[in-house]
């Protein structure tokens, strides 16, 4: 039993000490929020301070599990050390998680610069898309529109494109008063949606009812709260989206207009 006991502590001082950091980060990493991957991760950050992505690894579980304060001090140390790897998932962090979109902004802002031959994209999402949401956030809805244009045009020569991307266009337009290209942009939504958008749908009402076509608004409002009840909207379980859609805002213009 004694020697089982050592055999497993030299095993464990292995692991800990004397592996090559990769094999010790890819254990880690797999092991990700768990106490014996959070020391591993210490370990390495001790051994190597200049290891930029056992900080960044380290702070996924803080900030997973909302604690901002240790998560972004992980974090920010990482983007110090190699900030073309990880400010693209700081400036996404910063807009989905915290809502700050001018951190995010800029943080975008100078990833694009970092890598002016490459269209980057934080965490699966064109850097042009998620810096027009950051526009959006912040009220500046012409340099939002510039920036989706911009995430039009890269992805001209692809078979898809988010259609979300003309959902958030399209209030961006409607912000601006400009409810006719509003409609245009709503309307690609859907089609790239099959009609299942509940959020193009209610959007589309908004304008509707801003162009006083009272009875066409109604059609979309009835029709949003249909596919709403029926799951059809954008779903993310662990953040508030950019321009949620909540059944009582729908329930609210159904109201107005059905009287």
């Amino acid at each position: 039993m004694t020697s089982t006991i050592v055999l497993a502590i030299v095993i464990f001082v292995y692991l800990f000490f004397f592996t090559s950091k990769e094999l010790r980060f890819s254990f880690a990493e797999k092991k990700q929020g768990l106490f014996l991957s959070q020391q591993l991760f210490k370990t390495l950050i001790f051994q190597y301070p200049a290891y930029s992505d056992a900080y960044f690894e380290k702070s996924v579980a803080f900030n997973k599990r909302g604690e901002y304060a240790e998560g972004f001090y992980l974090l920010n140390k990482a983007v110090e050390i190699n900030p073309e790897a990880h400010l693209g998932y700081r400036g996404w962090l910063k807009l989905y998680k915290l809502k700050d979109f001018r951190g995010a902004l800029l943080d975008f802002k100078r990833l694009d610069a970092l890598t002016p031959n490459v269209i980057d994209a934080p965490w699966g999402e064109n850097i042009y898309y998620l810096k027009g949401l950051s526009y959006n956030g912040l009220g500046q809805y012409k340099e939002a529109i510039i920036e989706f244009n911009k995430n039009i045009i890269t992805e001209s020569d692809s078979s898809w494109i988010d259609p979300k991307l003309f959902l958030h266009k399209g209030i961006a337009l409607k912000e601006l008063g400009d409810n006719e290209y509003a409609l245009d942009n709503l309307n690609v939504c859907l089609n790239h949606t099959s009609n299942s958008s509940a959020e193009a749908f209610y959007q589309k009402g908004i304008v509707l009812k801003n162009l006083k076509q009272f009875d066409s608004s109604l059609i979309s409002f009835r029709k949003s709260k249909q596919l709403f009840e029926k799951g059809r909207k954008i779903k993310d379980f662990y953040n508030e989206i950019p321009n949620e859609l909540y059944l009582a805002d729908i329930l609210k213009e159904i109201s107005s207009l059905d009287e």
